[in-house]
């Protein structure tokens, strides 16, 4: 009997000697002659626990993790392929209370299936979305997403549908479809992961992107720092072009559709989606003005749709389902799942999705289990470098793009990053401003020289000048970016400084002095 063991090449994994553990148990397999096939698979989730090794068996699945390469030795092989007891196994994967509590959508095939493999793809629900909206027709695809309440993932929070609708409407005589996979900000891995453990989910969102708004290529625009990402991404759009998922006939249709992976410098401004099309096209990354919008003018001066990957990889299940199963998750104006990154000072590190609808302190507290080092949490980053910093009394926030909003946070990306009670909030302040001017673009003043004003008078605070005249100019210079800036890369840094001020003031008391800046 043929023993299927699944050895993550997730990055999470990689990083923890994944590789290494898959050589390894090749080499007792080949000891000892024995029939074992290693499915190099995506990633569940749960990074603590990476690599979380899984054997096939005749009830399922059973997980061993984390496993390193020094514990790939003879009495771990042979309790590996026997699914006999050891001090490493977790039993069923799907059982485990992180995997238990969470409303798989988007995520659904991760860890699951061998993310090169079309047919597993096709196994667990592939290509379903797209056989429907090919049935469906342009007008019917573009109300089911429309429908289904569907709204940008990537931060912005747009819906889907009008976005797409608008891009249909636009003149022109060609379309494009571009994913934004220039996932950058600080504790986020969604896009990652789903480009590594399913990678023809997206593809096909963009197929089904492309019958709804009659474009017929796309671009995966890609960060440089991903390179697993940068080559399944790569494989798999060779392998769809192969079975009719991507190519002038899709699945046997009249309809076509093709993609392009292209890989970026790594300049953070670039997950805007204006800068991310001027360096498609083969420019510096700039942030352009708008009007025109990218839907009526984007990519090479035709109508674009530029969607994250989140965003795009949640349509084909929308599709084989139903927009209105879709539009029962969630709450108000959130609808559906969102994937919550959860980062930094935590036990329970991970992707837990889920729909709309959880507390930042069920998700710290309790999925995420407090902090790593076993201190208070004090503070949580929701939205990348960007995003404001919450104290343990707004944990009631709900995750709701309109709730964040009201108390002067964002959502984003669902990055959420804690932080225990060592974290000194004056330096994150500070960080804020540093990462805005290593990163702007410098196409408009009030970020390309208030983020550097703005680092200056930080440094300043921490030197031990008078804090009250200090945090004004702070506050005045925030509220010039804030309103001023081109985009949100200007427009958001206000954010983590001015949260920090307003909730976390004690840090910014000059007495006694504090130490100046390294």
């Amino acid at each position: 009997m043929m023993v299927r063991i699944f050895v993550p090449l997730d990055s999470f994994a990689v990083a923890s000697g994944a590789d290494e553990v898959a050589r390894r148990l090749s080499l007792q397999a080949a000891s000892r002659n024995e029939a074992v096939t290693i499915v190099r698979n995506g990633s569940r989730g749960m990074a603590w626990l990476e690599p979380l090794i899984e054997v096939e068996t005749v009830d399922g699945r059973l997980a061993y993790g984390p496993i390193e390469p020094g514990d790939v030795d003879e009495a771990f092989y042979e309790a590996l392929v026997s699914a006999s007891g050891h001090a490493r196994c977790i039993g069923n994967p799907e059982a485990h209370p992180f995997l238990s509590r969470q409303t798989r959508h988007t995520f659904k095939r991760c860890g699951i299936i061998d993310p090169l493999d079309i047919a597993d793809y096709e196994r667990h629900g592939g290509l379903a979305g797209l056989r429907r909206a090919l049935a469906m027709g342009p007008t019917q695809a573009i109300e089911e997403v429309t429908r289904s309440g569907l709204r940008g993932r990537g931060g912005a929070g747009f819906p889907t549908g009008v976005k797409w609708k608008t891009v249909a409407e636009a003149p022109g005589d060609r379309r494009y479809i571009v994913a934004n996979a220039d996932e950058g900000d600080s504790g986020t891995f969604a896009d990652r992961m789903l480009m590594e453990g399913d990678p023809f989910c997206l593809l096909e969102g963009m197929a089904i992107a492309g019958v709804a708004t009659g474009a017929t290529k796309g671009f995966i625009y890609l960060r440089s720092e991903y390179p697993v990402a940068i080559d399944v991404m790569s494989r798999a759009v060779i392998l769809a072009r192969r079975a009719n998922l991507l190519g002038p006939s899709l699945l046997g249709t009249d309809t076509a559709f093709d993609v392009e992976v292209r890989v970026g410098a790594g300049a953070y401004v670039c997950g805007e989606e204006t800068a991310l099309l001027d360096s498609l096209e083969g420019k510096r990354g700039q942030v352009r003005a708008k009007p025109p919008l990218p839907a009526h003018k984007g990519l090479f001066g035709y109508p674009t749709v530029v969607n994250n990957v989140v965003t795009l990889a949640s349509v084909p299940e929308i599709y084989r389902t139903s927009a209105e199963a879709y539009e029962e998750l969630g709450i108000g104006r959130s609808r559906g799942t969102m994937p919550l990154q959860i980062a930094g000072n935590v036990r329970f590190g991970g992707l837990f999705e889920a729909p709309f609808g959880l507390t930042l302190g069920e998700i710290v507290d309790d999925i995420g289990g407090g902090t790593q080092s076993g201190r208070p949490v004090r503070a949580v980053q929701v939205g990348g470098p960007l995003g404001a910093y919450f104290p343990r009394s707004l944990f009631d926030t709900v995750v709701d793009y309109e709730a964040f909003a009201a108390r002067d946070g964002l959502i984003g990306h669902a990055g959420i990053v804690v932080f225990d009670e060592t974290v000194d909030m004056l330096r994150q302040a500070r960080f804020a401003f540093e990462f805005c001017a290593a990163e702007s673009c410098g196409k408009c003043t009030p970020c390309r020289v208030g983020a550097v004003r703005g680092l200056e008078t930080m440094d300043r605070i921490i030197a031990g000048s008078p804090g009250t005249t200090q945090l004004e100019l702070v506050e005045d210079l925030c509220n010039t970016m804030k309103f001023g800036s081109l985009c949100a890369l200007g427009g958001f840094t206000p954010y983590p400084v001015m949260s920090a001020i307003n909730h976390f003031p004690e840090d910014f008391d000059t007495a006694p002095q504090r130490l100046a800046a390294e």
